[in-house]
């Protein structure tokens, strides 16, 4: 019988990191759902959190850092943030499937991938490694790579496509259901960016999976999320079906990241920058609003109370102006 794609359920994550000044929040509150079968894109500028939320799936939070409160509740497991040891260990990999920023970051310099791959295998205990290695060929050859080459290569033989690839083949071999990609295109050039989506696509609907995509490219999760989550500050401030968020932007984060996009044609002076610069850990403000000081709706409420997320059937947004406006 085959393996049920998971469901996830984000409740109230926390996540502080302790600095000089104190424990401060890289991620505060933050409530998300991944439906089971489902493609989930997470948008926002560099630094807003989505590389440590999505680290939070594995409980990997490194110090430090650490979980402070909510809870990251994945079907067939349980509460992550409550498993230790080795319950925590055979979790990941084998239930959880995660392609890095860097791929190359992730494989060893000096193994070649298919001395990696059978240590992953003994690591969760597969009994049958040739079966392993044929998966791992198969998974690559799909992915339009020379299965037999690619294992026999060190990771400075390979191109950052290639390495991309490998990293996909990587989290997917042990038969994981739930897979985090974070920054699945960076740094790779526009030709092999199309042919890695089209990967995850195609990949994601064989298999059956729970999808998660972290990327500050709007463009990619246009191309393969069905929803899509919009982080700012370590908060989310809006969510919904991807179309319905891009087609029309509520939260002003929202549509200040869709009007920066460059055009291809028309004006290219209608692109323009978000002013300001997003916050850093020590720099988000305790209280009101993380979105204020570069806002053009900004109002006297946003300097003091932090908006709640409001729900609008399957679209949610977290911000005074729109609530006010949507109420009036």
């Amino acid at each position: 019988m085959a393996k049920q794609a998971p469901g996830v359920r984000i409740d109230g994550l926390t996540v502080v990191y302790k600095t000089p000044a104190g424990e401060l929040p890289a991620v505060r509150d933050v409530t998300l759902t991944l439906e089971p079968g489902t493609i989930t894109g997470i948008v926002g500028e560099s630094g807003s959190g989505k590389s440590t939320m999505a680290l939070s799936l594995l409980n990997a939070v490194q110090p430090p850092g650490r979980i402070a409160a909510g809870s990251v509740e994945i079907d067939g497991l349980g509460d992550v943030v409550g498993l230790r040891g080795e319950e925590l260990r055979k979790a990941r990999g084998k239930h959880i499937g995660y392609v890095f920023q860097a791929a190359q970051n992730s494989l060893n310099p000096l193994k070649t991938v298919g001395k990696q791959l059978l240590d992953l295998g003994r690591s969760h205990g597969v009994d049958d490694l040739r079966g392993l290695v044929r998966e791992a060929k198969e998974l690559l050859g799909r992915m339009g790579l020379d299965g037999a080459r690619v294992l026999d290569s060190h990771q400075h033989e390979l191109s950052g496509g290639m390495r991309q690839r490998v990293g996909i083949m990587l989290a997917l071999v042990l038969n994981a259901h739930l897979v985090v990609l974070d920054e699945p295109t960076t740094a790779l050039d526009m030709i092999t960016q199309a042919n890695i989506l089209k990967i995850v696509r195609e990949v994601h609907a064989e298999r059956g999976l729970t999808t998660l995509v972290i990327t500050h490219d709007i463009g990619v999760v246009a191309e393969v999320a069905d929803r899509l989550a919009v982080m700012y500050g370590g908060r989310l401030v809006e969510q919904g079906p991807t179309r319905h968020v891009l087609g029309a932007p509520r939260h002003p984060y929202t549509r200040g990241l869709i009007r920066a996009i460059p055009r291809l044609v028309g004006d290219i002076a209608e692109a323009q920058a978000l002013p300001g610069r997003p916050p850093t850990l020590a720099t988000v403000p305790k209280e009101g609003c993380v979105f204020r000081e570069r806002c053009p709706l900004r109002m006297d409420v946003c300097d003091t109370v932090d908006p709640e997320a409001h729900a609008d059937g399957a679209r949610a947004v977290a911000c005074h102006a729109v609530t006010v406006k949507e109420h009036a």
